[in-house]
This record gives structure tokens, C-alpha cells and sequence, in this order.
């Protein structure tokens, strides 16, 4: 079923991309109550972040682990037994038709359906020349639709995409599966080394259901009012859908 946010704040995803769990500690406290989903990335697995996402999820918070998984199907399957132990509520792998499946299977057997799986499906730094780099074949928007419509079939509960393919793939695969979308940045706003981006409102009506930000708001002067600020833009964007 299409994915239904409590409130407005809660399709706020608030990347921690910062180097010590300290610090990340210290963007919640400023930040709690203003957003709906705290992300732990490599950055800060690699330095505490796992024991963080733990004790975020036991104080009430929904976290995002941003891991990007993509092994053998063995490994894979076992990365997401230990992953749905953590009790986090949504984890990134790569949207490659095995590792998704293998994911699914996992999800599908265990007793709690709490963490949902999101397939990755082109990062949000590539344009069509650095998938042409990569050795793929056509633009960057049919790498992606195809990778979504593989993620559908599937089972995953959503994709990860830039807001600039959110319309075609919201027709293209139908209201049910979730689209995250990073490389969004409120108006005037850097881009930084994003290259397919778009203001919160304008995600919004395209078909995003749930927007990354980090650095709009880690580099504000008032965190706090970075994040509410976009709260109320996805709210005033969100009526008009």
C-alpha cells in the first residue's frame, strides 16, 4: 500500500554524515522533535554508528541505515539477519536482482517486519557520463527505471532515486513502492557534489515519499530551524498532492 506519513517532519530523513558518534549525538539532541528519521551512513558505521543506531531506535527514534549492501547472495542474506536484529527501520543494498531477492527472503521469514529495504537504484552523483564510465549502456533515467521495476518485482518496499526521476518512476511502478529521494536542496542551497537535485516542494509533487538532507541542515548556524523550515515546505508541498 502506498506509504502514509504520520506527519509532515516524519518524510524528513536527516543524514549524520559527520565523523564521530559525538558529534552525531549532539545534531540529534539539536535536532529531536523537528525530524522524522535519523540516517547513519559509512562515515559513522565505520566509528561507533551501529551502537548508536541502537540505542536511537530503544529512545524512540526511526533510523535509516545507509549501507548500500551488495555481496554475494549468502553474505547478503546474512548482512540483513544481522541488520533486522538492530530493529533500525529502513537499510539500503544495491538493486541488483539477486541480493534484492536474497534480502526479501530474509525479510519475508522473520517474526517483525519493522526494517524495510530499499534498493539503491543509481546514485545521486552520477549523470549519464559516469554511467557511460562505469560501463553501462543508455541514460541514467533508464538505468534507474529498470533497476526500480526489478526492485518491484522483487518485493522490496522501496528504491532510492534523485527526485528528478520520481514522476516517471511513480508512473512507472505505481503508488506502492516508497521513493527515497537524496539530492535535495532548498532553494539557493549548494549542490555540492550532487548532480540530479531538487528543492523539498519540488520532490514533493514529483512523488517522493521520503527526502534526505544533511549538509542544508549539519552546516546551518540553527540546525533546528534548518529542519523545521524544510518540515513546512514538505508540509505546504504535500497538501498540494
Amino acid at each position: 500500500m502506498p506509504f502514509v506519513a504520520a506527519s509532515p517532519r516524519d518524510r524528513l530523513i536527516l543524514a549524520l554524515d559527520v565523523a564521530s558518534v559525538t558529534e552525531a549525538e549532539r545534531i540529534v539532541e539539536e535536532t529531536r522533535g523537528e525530524v522524522g528519521v535519523y540516517k547513519i551512513g559509512y562515515r559513522l558505521v565505520f566509528a561507533g554508528g551501529l551502537a548508536l543506531a541502537e540505542r536511537l531506535v530503544a529512545a524512540g527514534e526511526k533510523v535509516f541505515l545507509d549501507v548500500k549492501l551488495l555481496d554475494i547472495d549468502n553474505t547478503v542474506a546474512e548482512g540483513i539477519e544481522s541488520i533486522l536484529a538492530l530493529g533500525v527501520d529502513w537499510v539500503t543494498l544495491h538493486a541488483y536482482p539477486k541480493a534484492m531477492r536474497a534480502a526479501v527472503a530474509v525479510r519475508d521469514r522473520a517474526s517483525h517486519r519493522r526494517t524495510k529495504l530499499l534498493g539503491v537504484t543509481v546514485l545521486t552523483s552520477m549523470d549519464d557520463a559516469d554511467v557511460a564510465a562505469a560501463g553501462y549502456a543508455g541514460r541514467v533515467e533508464e538505468l534507474v527505471l529498470a533497476r526500480a521495476k526489478d526492485a518491484a518485482a522483487a518485493g522490496m518496499d522501496g528504491i532510492v532515486c534523485s527526485p528528478a526521476e520520481a514522476a516517471r518512476l511513480r508512473a512507472s511502478v505505481g503508488p506502492d513502492l516508497v521513493l527515497v529521494t537524496p539530492g535535495v536542496r532548498p532553494a539557493g542551497a549548494d549542490a555540492g557534489d550532487q548532480k540530479r537535485v531538487m528543492t523539498p516542494a519540488e520532490a514533493m509533487r514529483a512523488g517522493s515519499d521520503l527526502l534526505v538532507v544533511g549538509r542544508p541542515i549539519l552546516a546551518a548556524a540553527d540546525r533546528r530551524g534548518a529542519a523545521r523550515a524544510i518540515v513546512e515546505e514538505i508540509a505546504g508541498a504535500a497538501v498540494e498532492r
